[in-house]
């Protein structure tokens, strides 16, 4: 790893931080939670094991951070795309595509790899709560649209995007995935799919 390079110690500080994390989340995809040690951190980090106890003081520590980075930086790229978009129908269609691009670079995949770690009740619950704060915009634009039962409509949904995500990590081109997933959203939530029917002005 290339040597952290800062004009401030605050800044060296962060910087150093961020390489745990970064190390961390690499040990987690490709090693599993188990492996997710002050020692192991440190030596993928290229930092002394003593550097890491400056940050974080257990295993669990650094568990507990992952399961916080796992999400915000998706929901960060989320945000900016659904702020783009132009009523709840174009909502929905961000959060696919935003989706499906993030989990083309694999940004799901700590995520994923928490979901099967074994984490202490409490890591759990937090991971639940993160999940459904990301997934909540696209539930709102849902129940928007007016679909009926929209909790099930986006659940259904939701089982949609899941089957693209697969398809996409199994090699499937992402532009073609999303393509094809987006058209059978579309039917779903508009009229032409008597599924939903947005909102018409007046009504």
């Amino acid at each position: 790893m290339p040597k952290i390079k800062a004009s401030t110690v605050a800044e060296h500080r962060a910087q150093q931080r961020e390489a745990l994390i970064g190390a961390a989340i690499d040990i987690l995809v490709n090693e599993g939670a188990t492996a997710v040690t002050p020692a192991a951190v440190g030596a993928r980090a290229g930092l002394a094991r003593s550097s890491v106890y400056q940050y974080f003081d257990s295993s669990a520590a650094l568990l507990a951070t992952i399961t916080e980075e796992a999400f915000r930086r998706s929901d960060e790229a989320l945000a900016r795309a659904l702020a783009t978009a132009n009523g709840p129908l174009e909502r929905v269609e961000a959060f696919f595509r935003e989706s499906l691009r993030l989990g083309a670079e694999g940004a799901h995949r700590p995520a994923a790899a928490l979901v099967n770690a074994g984490l202490p009740p409490s890591c759990q619950q937090r991971l639940m709560e993160l999940h459904l704060e990301q997934v909540e915009p696209f539930r709102a634009a849902v129940r928007e649209l007016g679909a009926p039962e929209p909790a099930l409509t986006a659940d259904l949904i939701a089982g949609m995007l899941h089957t693209a995500l697969a398809a996409v990590d199994n090699g499937a081109p992402l532009d073609t995935v999303t393509e094809r997933a987006l058209a059978l959203v579309r039917r779903c939530l508009t009229p032409a799919g008597s599924t939903a029917h947005p909102s018409r002005p007046g009504h």
